[in-house]
């Protein structure tokens, strides 16, 4: 089979059958296509774009805060948050891991003027209180300001419960900081820890909740937050070019997303799971799954040769080194799991 065919898909031969790179290479269903095509819209600039006020309206009720803003991307609403909470010289205290610091450029120092002060997560992909703690500055004119802590959730798909977050946040609250959760998958994140929402979202003044993820929409992340932060991450937005003009058209793709996908989000975190195990059974290699990814690092040291041979019966993967992330979403149906699955055993064995 063909690398690029599949007759399932509504675009025809131009996708492959089973793509497990991330979950961001999902396409609108016909259903979210249809409510993007006859989306109310204005100027959003102006503030009075009916459809992208629903979206913030309804993402800050959910997360329990009082306002939201439509970004274009993930990067950016992270960017804007940390520019809302920091000025020039202020600190971002983070994981070295996390998406912040590892995969957005550094732009919170290259266009911000924002220090970055990176720390180990522990086995359970958290920070520890000591370790922030200790990486609090004292008010000392050699230092940078520590201002912000900024947590992960879901972190490579770890979620992560309440009850750590929470001493976290609380030794950032005693030395005055503010609190910004990276919740690209907060959705999945509520998903496998059975929280609402606004439980997950309490101890935090922003959180970022990405569209084009797991809950399947094209375009846009909404941050949330307090009005006064939230009014200065809309001038931020605007700095940075985020400002978007009839963007109705994006945000009732959103809207479409948590009317129908949410509730989806288990069945993917159920695929991986039935995913992890199917490859531990055939003995393909190291198995870890958390949530809606599997993390495989194979028997076989050639990843080339696993790769080309996915990819010759439909299925496409990373070319990370080492482990590799295997990530399911709505566009990984139980039929295509079962042949993906099936391309795997007939590698490994041969």
């Amino acid at each position: 089979m063909s690398l690029y065919t599949n007759m399932s898909s509504p675009e025809g031969q131009n996708r492959p059958l089973c793509d497990l790179r991330s979950d961001t290479v999902t396409r609108p269903c016909a259903g979210m296509r249809a409510a993007m095509a006859s989306a109310e819209v204005g100027d959003d600039v102006y503030g009075d774009d009916p459809t992208v006020v629903r979206l913030e309206a309804r993402m800050a009720g959910q997360l329990g805060k009082a306002a939201a803003l439509f970004m274009p991307s993930g990067t950016q609403s992270n960017l804007v948050a940390m520019m809302a909470h920091c000025g020039r010289g202020d600190e971002v205290i983070t994981a070295d891991a996390y998406h912040v610091n590892r995969y957005e450029a550094a732009g919170a120092s290259v266009l911000a003027g924002i220090a970055l002060c990176a720390l180990p997560l522990n086995g359970r992909a958290m920070l520890t209180p000591d370790a922030v703690r200790a990486a609090i500055k004292e008010d000392d004119p050699h230092h940078p300001v520590s201002r912000l802590l900024c947590l992960e959730n879901t972190h490579y798909g770890a979620a992560t419960a309440l009850d750590e977050i929470a001493p976290v946040v609380a030794v950032a609250r005693e030395a005055g900081m503010g609190a910004h959760l990276d919740g690209a998958r907060f959705f999945n994140a509520i998903a496998a820890l059975g929280l609402a929402p606004d439980e997950l979202a309490a101890p935090f003044d922003t959180i970022s909740v990405c569209l084009s993820k797991g809950l399947g929409a094209p375009v846009g992340s909404v941050l949330v937050g307090d009005r006064d932060l939230i009014a200065r991450a809309r001038r931020h937005r605007k700095i940075l070019g985020g400002g978007l003009r009839q963007a109705g058209v994006l945000a009732a793709a959103g809207l479409y997303a948590l009317d129908h996908t949410v509730q989806t989000l288990p069945d993917d975190h159920a695929r991986a799971a039935r995913f992890g195990a199917a490859l531990q059974a055939m003995g393909a290699g190291v198995v870890r799954v958390c949530t809606n990814m599997v993390f495989l690092t194979p028997t076989s040291r050639d990843h080339g040769a696993l790769r080309s041979h996915l990819a010759d019966r439909g299925v496409v993967i990373s070319g990370q080194a080492g482990e590799i992330r295997l990530v399911l979403h709505r566009d990984v149906t139980d039929d295509t799991l079962d042949q993906a699955i099936d391309a795997f055993h007939d590698f490994a064995g041969a």
